[in-house]
């Protein structure tokens, strides 16, 4: 078989197998625990999925869309409540006065 060829075929098939991945999600869960002399030290609670923004989406997973760091949306509403809490803080500080 010709070089190219088998290159092309490893990746088609690559990009058919993270198609399916991304498609359907995959799931990767784990706990790690420490302990000493039955003392529990570190617990550590693994969880990796792997999915499309559409199927995480679907899954009722969207914390990207609230996180500052990574939506311009999310950090208007931290700003907006920021100032909110300031007023209302002022507000307060009138009624008790």
């Amino acid at each position: 078989m010709d070089h190219r060829m088998q290159h092309s075929t490893q990746a088609t098939n690559l990009a058919d197998i993270l198609e399916r991945v991304l498609d359907k999600g995959i799931v990767v869960a784990g706990d790690i625990t420490i302990s000493l002399v039955g003392v529990e030290l570190l617990s550590i609670k693994l969880r990796l999925l792997v999915a499309s923004v559409d199927k995480a989406q679907q899954m009722g997973i969207n914390w990207w869309e609230a996180d500052p760091q990574l939506s311009t949306r999310a950090k208007q509403l931290e700003e907006q409540n920021r100032l909110l809490q300031q007023r209302l803080e002022k507000l307060e500080a009138a009624l008790a006065s």
